[in-house]
């Protein structure tokens, strides 16, 4: 075999080793400062879950996951347009500046959750243009009958690399929450340099003009109705949740009436950021509804797994709060496991057999983890646990590669960065999504029965009626939030001044591992049951949007569309 024969099967490996440490590093920053977030508050002298304070927490988690819905599809058909390997090495320049900028906070107080957000707003542009890009880049690169084992690879990289984040932030938030942040800058500067040395244009841009009408009513549409859904989970009046708030509901209305004008612009400029017409190929349209409904279902699985850890389950087992973070990210690792073990497997098979068989055999399995996990009780054994973890991660990697390798191939070669821009939109506002709806759901599965528990709860170890009323009637989401930062529940509810009023035996057992646990397993097992339920119906609903993608389709942009198995 000659030089120039071999030049072209070398360069699709290092396209597949570069752009998975691309998308390693932007997922892996997408989920490591959730774990973090105590030390990170803590490091810059500020209670996230004092009064006035809640917004800082929900855009530090939620800034980066919003960022990554609204620019992928611009940064894709930017990339289509001037260069996707130009695009995707920006990417991992702005990338690396934030990183360094973030570990470098000069500020304390709200002035450092300021800077903090900021700049993860910039890393997150850098992380989209890198996951914007990436898809497109590998599906150039690699002939069809390899192309699901790549995007395999890559893709359960992204996903496996959202659930290490919790195990990586964990323990390096043990050593200083700079680190958090420290971590990324060697890897990004190795990113830029390689990736600038080794990749090039397989793609050929096509140069047209930017759609700014498309561009801006997609960015201010999706921003503002993601961010009224998030603030739907706050609070408003009596209510425990801010469904009923004026500026809830009008960012939600204005959203969706941008995001409608949008797609009336769309239908009408010669080059549109969004190509609507490719959802008339049933293999694009099918995969990217599967990709949607999948991604808001695993994202509530994410985070209430993370509160029922925390909150519930190690305490109980001898864990002090402040370590239940970064053990829920240990015990969480089989999922990881499942993801690394089904993805490639299933993305190699895919080449051969198609996607439907995969991905909607995956989707069954996850959830069939889901009513697995609806069935266990509050204080569960571990290994039964792990079990349907395992499960649900299989289910994951069989459904993520095969589908995603079938939406790519299913378009052609120029709409390939817009199609992988539009691809991750939806699973990026999957997750943001899950938030606003999961959230939703168990603080309205909690407010039903929460109140008159913790009000007995606490009267029976000797807290006064007025106090406990008044406690009980707090909003659920400031206890689901105190438990999801590894926060003592019950200390930060009552409050420093009225636990010294307390006997010293009334105190240590409200502030012990046992009591909230105890407390609050039936109404939190009440509101798991909802979440769970309309999880497993939405994996369900994925399942057969996913059947009903057809037989193999693979785009021939030359001969025309060819139909396989």
């Amino acid at each position: 075999m000659t030089a120039t024969e071999t030049a072209p099967n070398r360069y699709k490996w290092v396209a597949l080793s570069n752009t998975t440490l691309g998308v390693l590093m932007s997922a892996l920053d997408g989920s490591i400062v959730i774990i973090s977030l105590p030390a990170i508050f803590r490091g810059i002298g500020l209670d996230p879950l004092a009064p006035g304070n809640i917004g800082y927490l929900l855009w530090m988690i939620l800034g980066y996951l919003l960022v990554q819905a609204v620019l992928v599809v611009t940064l894709g058909r930017l990339g289509d347009m001037f260069g996707r390997v130009k695009m995707y090495n920006l990417g991992f320049v702005v990338f690396s500046i934030a990183s360094v900028a973030l570990s470098f906070d000069p500020f304390h107080g709200g002035n450092g959750a300021l800077w903090l957000i900021g700049w993860r707003v910039v890393q997150a542009v850098g992380g989209s243009m890198l996951t914007a890009n990436s898809a497109a880049i590998l599906t150039d690169a690699f002939p069809t009958e390899q192309r699901g084992m790549a995007l395999g690879v890559n893709q359960i990289t992204a996903l496996a690399g959202q659930f290490l984040g919790l195990v990586v932030g964990g323990l390096l938030a043990e050593i200083d929450w700079r680190a958090v942040f420290w971590v990324s800058v060697p890897f990004g500067l190795l990113g830029t340099i390689w990736s600038i040395r080794s990749l090039r244009e397989v793609g050929t841009p096509k140069r047209a003009k930017v759609d700014w009408g498309g561009n801006i009513t997609f960015a201010a549409g999706t921003a503002i109705l993601l961010a009224g859904i998030t603030y739907g989970i706050q609070p408003y009046g009596g209510s425990a949740t801010g469904w009923g708030n004026p500026l809830v509901l009008g960012g939600i209305g204005g959203g969706v009436l941008l995001l409608v004008a949008f797609g009336l612009i769309e239908t009408r400029v010669a080059a549109p950021m969004f190509h609507l017409g490719l959802f008339k190929i049933r293999a694009f349209a099918a995969g990217n509804i599967a990709a949607l409904l999948t991604s808001v279902a695993r994202g509530g699985m994410q985070f209430m797994l993370i509160i029922w850890l925390q909150g519930i389950w190690l305490p109980l087992h001898g864990y002090d709060y402040e370590r239940t973070p970064l053990w829920a990210g240990i015990y969480m690792l089989p999922l990881t496991v499942g993801f690394l073990l089904a993805g490639p497997v299933s993305g190699y098979l895919s080449d051969r057999f198609g996607a439907r068989l995969f991905s909607t055999g995956g989707l069954l399995l996850v959830a069939a983890a889901f009513l697995g996990l609806l069935a266990l009780p509050v204080n569960f054994p571990y290994p039964v646990f792990a079990a349907l973890l395992v499960v649900s991660g299989i289910g994951q990697g069989m459904f993520s590669a095969p589908n995603t390798s079938a939406i790519m191939s299913s378009v052609p070669t120029e709409q390939r960065g817009v199609a992988s821009g539009m691809r991750a939109t939806f699973q990026n506002s999957g997750t943001s999504l899950s938030i606003g709806v999961f959230f939703s759901l168990m603080i309205a599965g909690l407010a039903s029965s929460l109140p008159q528990t913790l009000t007995s709860g606490l009267q029976a170890h000797g807290v006064p009626a007025n106090v406990a009323d008044g406690v009980a009637q707090l909003p659920p989401v400031s206890t689901l939030f105190a438990a999801f930062l590894g926060s003592n529940p019950v200390g930060h509810l009552l409050g420093p001044d009225v636990l010294a009023g307390l006997q010293p035996g009334d105190r240590a057992a409200l502030t012990g591992g046992d009591f909230f646990p105890q407390l609050v397993s039936g109404p939190f097992h009440h509101g798991l049951v909802i979440v769970f339920t309309a999880a497993a119906a939405m994996a369900v609903v994925a399942a057969i949007a996913s059947a009903s993608r057809g037989a193999r389709y693979v785009h021939q942009t030359l001969e025309g569309p060819k139909e396989n198995r």
